[in-house]
């Protein structure tokens, strides 16, 4: 299996404080590695060190085959990088603000240009590409942002809680030129608080608490570990709250056998209440990470 992102026993000290202790990570060549973590787990401070942007104090890293340490500028030349926040500048123009990222990564003016005149256009930004980036909406940064990370043609690019701040209407454009992204072969590393960004978008995940790798895997399987499905109802009249609990055991009860389900459904309709609602589902991203971390998002 080939990894375009690989790191062993990574450690990262700020004097005292442990940021990492010791975590292990892979991303698969063209899929999304998605990132979880509450505040202060470590997930910017493993960015920043396969970023190139950090050393550190113990383990080792490759991108596309090249160390992170010994191999910075080979590394750099591969990658993309999106933070939380949008880092355009908000004086310059769309265009100005890609043709200037160009011309940084060596790009002839010319090329620039088109360059720059590619990518508004991917983005839907062609209109607003002669506006001032001070005058976009938060999505419409976060766009162009994306945008000035994509210039080089990274053949990895790292997100780092990229929809920060975004609207739902925003934030399901991001996840679709992600989508768009992998589909053209690019390997992404998301980190994220947001469970269902993950949800939607990771082929696999790892979720980090206090600098370690608490658990990995496919949303699948990690959902797997909160246990079977569960049944969710609620009623249409308040009262009956208590009925349901008396015969269900509660609102939301696990179900072992997919069979007990319409079984307590016709329960409670043989009792006469009636239901506002009802799902049978899997457990979410949610519960694994409540389960994992004991922590809200």
């Amino acid at each position: 299996m080939t990894y375009a992102i690989e790191a062993e026993g990574l450690v990262k000290r700020y004097g005292d404080k442990v940021a990492l202790a010791g975590i292990d990570l892979r991303a698969r060549t063209g899929t999304v590695l998605g990132v979880l973590g509450p505040n202060g787990a470590g997930k910017t401070t493993a960015v920043r060190i396969l970023a190139t942007l950090q050393s550190p104090d113990e383990g080792s890293a490759s991108v596309g085959g090249f160390d992170v340490r010994r191999q910075a500028a080979k590394v750099r030349e591969l990658i993309g990088l999106t933070g939380q926040y949008a880092s355009v500048d908000e004086q310059l123009t769309g265009t100005q603000n890609l043709v200037m990222m160009g011309r940084l990564l060596g790009l002839p003016r010319d090329r620039a240009r088109a360059r720059a005149a590619e990518l508004l256009d991917r983005f839907g930004l062609t209109e607003a590409g002669g506006r001032k980036a001070g005058g976009y909406s938060g999505g419409m940064r976060r766009r162009l942002d994306l945008a000035a990370s994509l210039v080089s043609s990274p053949r990895v690019l790292f997100l780092d809680e990229p929809t920060t701040g975004l609207d739902p209407h925003a934030r399901n454009e991001l996840w679709q030129v992600v989508r768009d992204l992998v589909a053209d072969g690019v390997t992404v590393l998301l980190t994220t608080q947001y469970l269902e960004e993950a949800d939607q978008l990771a082929d696999d995940i790892l979720l980090i608490d206090g600098g370690r790798v608490a658990a990995s895997g496919t949303p699948d399987e990690l959902k797997a570990t909160a246990g079977g499905h569960r049944l969710e109802v609620r009623p249409l009249h308040e009262r009956d709250t208590e009925k349901i609990v008396t015969i269900m055991g509660g609102l939301t009860v696990p179900v072992h056998d997919l069979a007990e389900a319409p079984a307590l459904l016709r329960k409670l309709d043989d009792a006469g209440i009636v239901l506002a609602e009802h799902a049978l589902r899997l457990p979410s991203l949610d519960d694994v990470f409540l389960s994992l971390t004991g922590a809200s998002k």
